[in-house]
């Protein structure tokens, strides 16, 4: 992991609300831009398995944008393998496409995240929705809100900022409704 390509970036003041969405695959559902005016983003975190980079485009006429490269992202060259971004709360959050191996964070990861001081880990990947706690750290997967693989949810993710805390949840993109597991 020490080759990966990584960047930094500081939230806005005023970022209470971040929508966050993963593998898109080049077709994000014709729900997730009415999931996204709904949440009404502060800003935008992509985790990953972008496709076509117009779909960032799409996403920056909604919010301000912070993206990495998934494992199909061969042309995203200008994108890192991992951000670090921080939220004036002081919370520092690390983005990767491939962090957890079922409910786990991969053990490089998990080092990662921590010699980056980080509270929250947002990966994508397995298109799987996941909120979690693993190794001291919170695990955050958006799921997918590109095409539907097997049995899985078409859903996008929101963090929320309020000063009780924070608030991590999914919207399913087909219905715009809250979205748990079943």
């Amino acid at each position: 992991m020490s080759d990966l390509v990584v960047h930094r970036a500081t939230l806005a003041d005023d970022v209470r609300r971040i929508a966050v969405v993963a593998d898109t695959h080049s077709a994000p559902h014709e729900g997730t831009a009415a999931a996204l005016a709904e949440l009404a983003p502060d800003a935008i975190f992509h985790a990953g398995d972008i496709g076509d980079l117009a779909v960032l485009d799409a996403l920056r006429e909604v919010a301000p944008l912070y993206a990495i490269r998934g494992n199909i992202d061969t042309r995203a060259d200008s994108l890192p393998d991992v951000l670090v971004v921080d939220h004036p709360s002081g919370m520092r959050t690390m983005i990767i496409h491939i962090g957890v191996y079922g409910p786990k964070l991969r053990a490089e990861v998990a080092k990662r995240a921590r010699a980056e001081k980080a509270q929250l880990v947002v990966c994508g990947h397995s298109h799987v929705p996941f909120i979690g706690i693993d190794h001291g750290l919170y695990v955050f997967n958006p799921g997918s809100c590109g095409p539907r693989r097997m049995h899985l949810p078409i859903v996008l993710g929101h963090i929320d900022f309020a000063p009780t805390g924070v608030k991590l949840a999914h919207v399913d993109c087909e219905t715009g409704k809250a979205w748990s597991p079943p």
